[in-house]
């Protein structure tokens, strides 16, 4: 049986890092090693205690001095809109109506999917996401384009169907019996299927009618270990639109508390105009709200109140997410700067340490797969990312005056793009020097 050995400075969250100066909120190896077997972590720690257990078939891969870390995980990502990122000038119903439903509506077609599922797969391993939640088309063949692509590549996903059967066009609807028979259809052949996670995924109340939500409801309740995913609160004339459809709710949350949609599983994008009772009603039920920085700046959404919502007396779950295509890069790093100056707006700072365990340890424990993924720990998949904070000459140049750790994370969630990204393991498989070759 081969292993392989990973050489380099490895750096692993163990909780959330409560000051900058909060060294007990991770693990820090200056010469650390990564023993992978049969797609796991099996050892971790300084080299020279890893490398002992290392058998004589073991291939050793030197990554010093670049910095290794878990994969990046994004939390809310529309795959059928790799076309319409960057579409110009406006707001989420307008973007929804020009751009968005257009685009989806050609995916229709199963060889159109299958090809944006491989170049948006792509995308996430040049940038670095090794696990991702994502939105697929109404169509089931979207999904089924989707899943078949990430069991080849071996990564862990999360990704439903859209259910929406009303206020758009045609071409974009389904019904709520259909699209509860084809995701019922798609989580007896996906759900648990090598990495993939089959997620119940209502766009959001403006697209779903009473009866569909219902279903969603009927799903969620007969499926309680499947991730439920839509979006919250993201502009003030979606949550307006949304009180006219649902007049007796007391909120936007609401309607989605009065369907069964809340839980431990549930991912609600965006989330930035939440009264506190909706807060309070995310917090109690343990849902996650998710924040998607490039796309609320980019579409003038609203500024998410990231350190209020993590300080206020029930605290909120939270997830960060790239959100495209609304979203402006596929890049986390790209993301957690656009995020740093959204909180900065808040009048709060975010530290780099705080940052990369959003993007790793904080994002697996808010889409519960902290067993699994985001952590450098043994028993963990090896999703593994090798970080070169040199890689472009401005990097390079600032690097000459890089002291610390924090400043060196800091430096690659400011000026870091894919370049950043050396290489990608996933599931312990070299894939983005693969993507090279």
């Amino acid at each position: 049986m081969t292993t392989t050995l990973l050489r380099g400075r490895t750096l692993s969250f163990l909780r959330w890092p409560e000051t900058i100066d909060d060294h007990a909120a991770y693990a820090y190896e200056d010469d650390g090693g990564l023993l992978i077997r049969d797609g796991k972590i099996v050892a971790a720690g300084a080299y020279a205690d890893v490398a002992k257990q290392a058998g004589d078939d073991t291939k050793t891969i030197d990554h010093r001095p670049h910095l290794l870390l878990p994969g990046f995980i994004d939390a809310h990502v529309h795959f059928p809109q790799m076309q319409v990122i960057a579409s110009y000038g406006a707001e989420l119903l307008d973007w929804l109506n020009t751009y968005t439903f257009p685009e989806e509506s050609k995916f229709q077609n199963a060889q159109h999917g299958r090809r944006i599922a491989r170049l948006f797969l792509d995308e996430m391993v040049r940038h670095g996401t090794t696990t991702v939640a994502a939105y697929c088309s109404v169509h089931r063949e979207s999904a089924e384009a989707f899943f078949a692509e990430a069991h080849d590549r071996n990564m862990l996903t999360i990704a439903g169907k859209v259910m929406m059967d009303r206020n758009a066009p045609d071409a974009v609807l389904d019904t709520p019996q259909s699209g509860y028979d084809d995701t019922r259809a798609l989580i007896e052949k996906w759900h648990g299927k090598g990495r993939q996670h089959v997620a119940i995924t209502p766009r959001f109340a403006i697209t779903s009618s009473p009866e569909q939500l219902e279903m969603s409801g009927a799903l969620a309740r007969e499926f309680p270990d499947l991730h439920m995913q839509t979006h919250l609160s993201e502009n003030h004339a979606e949550i307006a639109f949304t009180q006219q459809l649902f007049p007796w709710s007391k909120d936007y949350t609401d309607v989605y508390e009065r369907y069964g949609l809340l839980g431990k599983k549930s991912l609600f994008g965006h989330c930035i105009h939440l009264s506190e009772r909706e807060a309070d009603a995310l917090s109690d039920s343990g849902s996650v709200a998710v924040f998607c920085p490039t796309s609320n700046l980019f579409l003038g959404s609203g500024l998410f109140d990231y350190q209020r919502y993590r300080r206020r007396e029930k605290p909120l779950r939270i997830a960060a997410a790239t959100d495209v295509g609304g979203g402006t890069s596929y890049s986390m790093l790209r993301t957690m700067d656009e995020g740093y100056k959204v909180i900065a707006l808040n009048g709060e700072k975010l530290n780099p340490f705080q940052s990369f365990w959003q993007l790793t340890r904080g994002n697996a424990e808010a889409l519960s797969l902290a067993d699994k993924v985001g952590t450098l720990e043994e028993g963990t998949d090896a999703d593994i990312i090798v970080l070169d904070a040199g890689a472009t000459p401005a990097m390079g140049l600032r690097m000459e005056n890089i002291e610390t750790l924090a400043e060196e994370l800091f430096l690659l969630q400011t000026l870091g793009d894919d370049r950043a990204i050396r290489e990608v393991y996933v599931a312990g498989r070299a894939a983005k020097g693969d993507m090279a070759a």
